[in-house]
């Protein structure tokens, strides 16, 4: 054999298959990633990263992304999309890994994680992340606020009732823009998108109607991009 192609056998490292997962909510106003300690020296000493791990030989990409969310978040159901395929050679020191990374929007009392498991961060405080985690985060964030000009996956981080104020704010905390108020709601609601539930809450000492959302599964709408005009 060519001394060329023994030398390329040496050095071949073989790629394992992982998942990442990007796990979103609002808190105090503000959108929070949640984050998992990983100390894992030499390359990787106390820093923080997304709940990820190895797929194993018997079970799919997502079955592997479910199970690790229910041994690191104790989340056992959740909606999963599906984000991308992080595969640079380079973005593991240990080993030559291939991630597929993927997306949860969840709301934050429909779960209750616990803090020993890890910790809810702001997306603009984020510290040092192991591997490419910043990277994943980053192209998440894109894939979010992409998908709130078109589909209703603001659904995902509200309550299953809420009014008209708790929707605008979500709209606004994820596009980092504020909507006029009356605008906002005028169009939101020929969008078709939600319904009035029948029931109402106190706010600021006025009463506030309850809507929810018409639709369970998330759908594209293409009438909320003029409401976000």
């Amino acid at each position: 054999m060519d001394k060329n192609f023994w030398e390329t056998i040496k050095n071949l490292r073989i790629a394992v298959a992982a998942v990442d997962v990007a796990v979103f909510s609002i808190i105090d106003n503000e959108l929070n990633v949640f984050l998992i300690p990983i100390d894992r020296p030499p390359h990787y000493t106390n820093l923080s990263g997304l709940p990820g791990g190895l797929i194993l030989a018997d079970e799919t990409a997502e079955e592997a992304a479910k199970r690790l969310l229910n041994d690191k978040m104790s989340i056992k159901k959740a909606n999963l999309m599906q984000l991308y395929t992080f595969s640079n050679p380079d973005r593991d020191r240990r080993s030559r890994s291939i991630s597929i990374a993927y997306l949860i929007l969840i709301s934050s009392n429909s779960v209750n994680i616990k803090e020993s498991l890890g910790k809810w961060t702001p997306v603009h405080k984020l510290p040092k992340l192991a591997y490419d985690h910043d990277q994943i985060i980053e192209v998440a964030l894109d894939r979010i606020k992409a998908k709130f000009a078109y589909t209703n996956i603001a659904s995902l981080l509200l309550p299953k009732k809420f009014s008209l104020t708790e929707l605008q704010k979500v709209y606004e905390i994820i596009l980092a823009k504020d909507f006029d108020k009356r605008n906002f709601r005028k169009r939101i609601l020929a969008s078709g998108m939600i319904e009035a539930t029948g029931t109402q809450i106190e706010i600021y000492h006025r009463p506030a109607t309850l809507y929810s959302f018409k639709n369970p599964n998330i759908i594209t709408i293409p009438e909320i991009k003029s409401a976000l005009a």
